[in-house]
């Protein structure tokens, strides 16, 4: 499969033995090479590699640099910082460093790619999860960028996570290419009032975090039917008295893709339940609203809501 010029494949092997201008590894922040693949480049590639490295560190949590690949077949090493000070890595953490990684493989003039399960050996992310969100940023980049990338090779080291980067990875791209086309794709986010509060959904797949229920408008629909739909998939309720609120557009709300969502406000008729994509549900109180973290721009969306309600009308 191609995203613009560049090919996306897949391989189970041994990442430090394939034959590519560069790979990309996993590391702290003080590029530590004592265990996993930094441990296994230092042993075949050599001191020089483990010298270089301590002399470039320490970097920030999500950068990448470039290094020398000592004896390995690859011309050059990329490190990504991946891993915090607690030894964990998150969704933000795992999206920067998939980025700048990218970003350095332009400026070494890196025409072929290769990525591990990035975030997936310890500190142990979820590898559907590690696998969507570098699906993500790998597209987002490659449609922002002249980028000089001709090829980007998933390499996994045993089946299970062979098949499930193939499967995730080539599914979403799939989905993104030939359902959704290039964007900016049209959205919307339903503000669903109760009395004891609003309604917002606990999201199954990245960006992960509590946001409003909403969703992607079918080709065919018209942003009611869409934000009625959506509710309904979402939290099992019907909106009555839907209206338009707000339409947001800042190409950066999403850290996915562009998106332009255009936010409705209604009431909630029938009994909450999660569903679809959404992991969990909750009723917040309005006074709580804006004491969470959120993902996309929907904090932004809540306190535009409250402040809108307070406003005296003429």
């Amino acid at each position: 499969m191609q995203i613009r010029k560049t090919n996306i494949r897949f391989v189970k092997d041994d990442i430090t033995k394939l034959s590519v201008d560069a790979f990309v590894v996993p590391v702290d922040v003080e590029l530590s090479l004592d265990i996993g693949l930094g441990g296994l480049i230092k042993r075949r590639g050599g001191k020089e590699i483990d010298q270089e490295a301590k002399k470039k560190a320490p970097i920030r949590i999500g950068e990448a640099i470039g290094s020398s690949a000592g004896k390995l077949a690859a011309d050059y090493i990329i490190y990504s910082a991946t891993i915090n000070e607690h030894q964990r890595t998150d969704e933000a953490i795992l999206r920067l460093a998939c980025a700048n990684a990218l970003s350095c493989a332009d400026k070494f003039e890196v025409e072929s790619l290769a990525f591990p399960a990035m975030g997936c050996d310890p500190p142990g992310f979820p590898v559907i999860g590690a696998a969507k969100i570098l699906s993500q940023e790998i597209i987002k980049y490659l449609r922002r960028e002249e980028s000089g990338i001709r090829e980007i090779i998933f390499c996994l080291k045993n089946e299970t996570l062979f098949r499930t980067f193939e499967q995730t990875v080539s599914g979403y791209i799939s989905h993104i290419q030939d359902r959704l086309g290039e964007g900016p794709y049209i959205t919307v986010d339903i503000i669903i009032e109760l009395p004891a509060g609003l309604i917002l959904v606990e999201r199954s797949n990245p960006p992960y975090g509590w946001a409003l229920p909403g969703g992607f408008v079918d080709y065919g629909e018209s942003l009611e039917t869409a934000a009625r739909r959506e509710a309904n998939e979402e939290t099992n309720l019907e909106l009555v008295h839907l209206r338009q609120f707000h339409t947001y557009s800042d190409p950066d709300r999403d850290p996915r893709f562009h998106t332009v969502s255009t936010v409705f406000i209604a009431a909630g008729k029938g009994k909450p339940r999660s569903g679809d994509d959404a992991k969990n549900l909750k009723v917040i109180p309005y006074h709580e609203l804006l004491n969470r973290e959120y993902t996309f721009d929907h904090k932004r969306i809540l306190e535009d809501y409250l402040k809108a309600a307070q406003t005296p009308r003429a």
